[in-house]
């Protein structure tokens, strides 16, 4: 680690809210970003790229590698959510083109290979499909004790937001998950139990606003997109969540679960069944429960402040 910092590998599909957490992760002093590896996912993989690279050297940080990986699900069509996240993945934010290009190499290898550097060091973090999780420790299964920590962005033990039972990241690629959640790590899972209550209100996108350029080319077009704002309701910044556990995990409630996910079902296909009377069972999961919302907010925004972008739009 530096100094006090966590460093952290952040396996992405960019998307509009895994950019606002692709800026927490830079802005807070409690985290390094040690690499960014994309899947497809929201968008195709060709976006989630070329959207990561933009943010990349928009947020200023050009020296850490980007690396593609999975275009789609191990063993299904790609899902997309080009209809909530815009056709280039990124809403009405309009990021300059980037200069420089991704690091050579596959997602799959450059996560084993980084973790396998540095032993207990590295937190894993994902935020879209588990594909490439996946891959990487099927490929190598000592990348469960070479993690410092895995944190994910998806599932849910309540209601699920593609269909009635399942999160989008999870039904994107259900095979993927069950590996990652069967392979003897601690999954700590936050999901839309959790991120559902992280709201871009009014008054959230009025402080917004008034972090200046960051919240001008990209916090505010990025929360304006999903949808209508009120005083009282807003869009859901679902990835930032997982982030911010990162940098403080008294934020968030979790509570220690048996996970399985279910790959056979006609409805319910990419469920993360939660069990959480254990039985005598060891938990393979962590699983957030609630979120202290204001404390989130506080922080996100007390984060952004940090940032000074390096281009503007």
């Amino acid at each position: 680690m530096t100094g006090q910092r966590k460093d952290v590998l952040i396996d992405c599909d960019p998307g509009i809210d895994d950019a606002l957490a692709i800026a927490l992760a830079h802005g807070s002093p409690a985290l390094e970003i040690v690499g960014i590896t994309t899947v497809g996912g929201n968008v195709a993989l060709d976006l989630t790229t070329a959207n990561a690279l933009r943010l990349r050297e928009y947020l200023g940080f050009p020296g850490v590698p980007v690396v593609p990986g999975s275009p789609g699900a191990l063993l299904r069509p790609r899902l997309d959510a080009a209809a909530v996240h815009g056709d280039s993945g990124l809403g009405e934010v309009r990021l300059p083109p980037a200069t420089l290009p991704p690091a050579p190499g596959h997602a799959v290898d450059f996560i084993i290979e980084t973790l396998r550097a540095r032993p207990g060091e590295i937190t894993l973090t994902a935020i879209g499909p588990l594909t490439n999780v996946a891959l990487a420790v099927r490929r190598e299964p000592r990348l469960v004790e070479w993690a410092r920590e895995l944190v994910i962005l998806g599932g849910s033990y309540t209601r699920g937001n593609i269909t009635p039972a399942t999160e989008f990241n999870m039904a994107a690629d259900p095979e993927a998950a069950a590996i990652v959640f069967s392979a003897g790590w601690t999954v700590t899972m936050i999901g839309l139990d959790v991120s559902r209550s992280a709201l871009a209100t009014g008054a959230v996108l009025d402080r917004m606003r008034a972090l200046g350029a960051l919240g001008e080319d990209l916090l505010v077009p990025c929360a304006e997109f999903y949808g209508m704002v009120t005083a009282t309701e807003g869009p859901a910044i679902h990835d930032a969540c997982a982030v911010a556990y990162l940098i403080d995990p008294s934020l968030i409630e979790v509570e220690p679960a048996v996970v399985e996910v279910e790959t056979l079902g006609r409805l319910t296909s990419g469920m993360t069944v939660v069990d959480f009377d254990l039985r005598g069972r060891t938990p393979n999961a962590l699983v957030g429960t609630s979120i202290d919302v204001a404390r989130f907010w506080d922080l996100a925004m007390s984060t952004y402040s940090r940032i000074n972008p390096a281009s503007r739009v």
